[in-house]
């Protein structure tokens, strides 16, 4: 029996993302969580016939702790897209606070759960889970990802189509870094099957990986954001981990992870020099059971991205540090 859970599961990623969760076989009983509407959503989702059983919960009642509880995934799309007048930090500071009050409820009463993060900023939200986790003597660096599939979604579309690929999924395009503009760092010298690309293609490609999400919000004329193709990505890798944990070998997906608990991953870490980064995870019964180097062949091109992804991360996991280690504002 395998229980998902979705935090955040009445927005626009979550609705989504719910939707393709319960098409899964690999599910068992779904539940998702939010603080609206998260009934209605179930309701309908329930309708459809696969054999996920579907519960939604709301604040109320203590509906965190129910929803939660001995979850074996917890995948978290939760927050709010930022609104006019507001500024990042304002953001930062309301979805930051939305994932710190969820991993404690997951630390309580699901401390063995394999925690999914999607909730922006990732590159924040991941070490401010962490912090977390430690606080309540349960974190297990294995069972913690960042969600940067689309990262490498959206790789493999843009990359196949300079290549004139049919199917963007028969490539692999490693990403690494972390989750946002110049911190996420596409290996295309790294691609299989080998692909060409054109010295003056490069670097509209890999900008357009970086910021592909600016060129979903300007054609929603600013009323939407990449939430779509975000909610495809949570599947995928939730998908790909619940079939390492029932068994299946080979399935690597690059996932933003606390590097040093990792098989494999201290050795990276001292070479990036920082704790939190994104490489190709291995994953298996344990959740991320190695952390794969790829580092070592990097191009002239991809040093200097991966400096500039290095610095910006810097930054990007003090700040989810430090937000983690205040306590939260009295209401």
């Amino acid at each position: 029996m395998v229980k998902a859970v979705v935090a955040g599961a009445a927005g626009g990623i979550g609705q989504p993302l719910s939707l393709l969760l319960k098409l899964s076989p690999l599910v068992d009983e779904l539940v998702l969580y939010d603080v609206v509407n998260t009934p209605g959503v179930a309701a309908d989702l329930s309708h459809i016939s696969s054999n996920a059983k579907v519960g939604g919960y709301l604040p109320p009642d203590g509906g965190a702790k129910t929803a939660f509880k001995d979850a074996d995934v917890i995948v978290i799309p939760a927050g709010i897209p930022r609104k006019p007048g507001m500024t990042r930090d304002d953001l930062f500071n309301i979805n930051a606070g939305i994932v710190r009050g969820l991993i404690e409820v997951a630390a309580e009463v699901a401390p063995k759960a394999f925690i999914l993060v999607i909730s922006n900023p990732v590159n924040s939200t991941v070490p401010i889970s962490a912090e977390v986790l430690k606080a309540k003597n349960v974190f297990n660096p294995q069972r913690l990802f960042g969600v940067t599939t689309l990262d490498i979604v959206r790789a493999e579309t843009f990359v196949a189509e300079i290549a004139g690929k049919s199917n963007p999924q028969e490539l692999t395009v490693p990403v690494i870094g972390g989750h946002s503009g110049e911190t996420i760092v596409p290996l295309f010298s790294q691609v299989t099957p080998k692909v060409t690309i054109p010295d003056e293609k490069y670097d509209a490609l890999v900008h357009r990986v970086q910021f592909g999400g600016d060129e979903v919000v300007k054609a929603k004329d600013g009323l939407g954001s990449a939430t779509l193709s975000m909610a495809y990505a949570g599947y995928r890798f939730t998908e790909k981990l619940l079939k390492a944990l029932k068994g299946a070998k080979g399935l690597v997906e690059p996932s933003y992870v606390y590097l040093p608990g990792i098989p494999g991953g201290k050795e990276i870490a001292e070479k990036v020099g920082v704790e939190f980064f994104s490489v190709p995870i291995e994953l298996g019964p344990n959740g991320a059971e190695k952390a794969v180097d790829i580092l070592g062949d990097l191009t002239a091109k991809e040093k200097t991205l991966l400096e500039a992804a290095i610095k910006g991360l810097k930054g990007n996991i003090e700040k989810g540090v430090t937000f983690a280690n205040q306590p939260p504002q009295q209401k």
